[in-house]
């Protein structure tokens, strides 16, 4: 019989998703050139800097000092993070990038498992912090799939895939029941 997970064990995972998620992005910022990355799209009226601009705010927002503060920080302005200024360049939103994920990665290497019920707020809406990260890594996995969408459009015929390319999934499951059977576990 398995044995459930700890909280622990969600606290690891949970950092692990958003990982993946971050990386996911980056990956997909990686295949696109500036102009690219400010461009806004016709069908949705955004650019890709948007979300990253957005991302990063509300990462920063939510997680800095988070188990004493409201998640929506005063010096937040949600409104502004769509609407791009000259100031807001490629190397400056991916710093306010990274400065959010720096803060909700400081925020969950402290957690530990009876943290997980406490109650912290966002927008004066009480949740338990598990509830806080469910709701965080889901925008985060939304808007990461916005970025993904766009700059695959972008990128075009150049788009290199970051997962399974299609047509590859019998020879990844090949690939991995072989890897499985090596490492003694297939």
């Amino acid at each position: 019989m398995e044995q459930l997970p700890s909280s622990a064990d969600y606290i690891e995972e949970t950092i692990a998703e958003f990982r993946r998620y971050r990386q996911l992005a980056e990956r997909a910022l990686a295949q696109i050139d500036d102009e690219a990355f400010g461009a806004v799209d016709a069908g949705t009226g955004d650019a890709i800097a948007t979300y990253v601009k957005h991302v990063g705010g509300n990462l920063r927002s939510r997680w800095t000092d988070f188990l004493t503060s409201d998640g929506e920080k005063p010096d937040r302005h949600r409104d502004n993070e769509f609407v791009l200024t000259p100031d807001d360049t490629r190397s400056a939103l991916m710093e306010r990038w990274a400065a959010g994920w720096d803060a909700l990665f400081g925020a969950f290497e402290h957690l530990v498992a009876d943290d997980l019920g406490r109650i912290v707020t966002i927008r004066r809406e009480p949740h338990t912090v598990l509830r806080a990260a469910q709701r965080s890594l889901a925008h985060v996995a939304y808007h990461t799939g916005q970025i993904v969408l766009l700059a695959k459009r972008a990128a075009g015929s150049n788009w290199k895939t970051l997962s399974i390319p299609r047509g590859g999934s019998d020879a990844f499951a090949r690939e991995l029941e072989q890897r499985l059977q090596e490492e003694g576990r297939g």
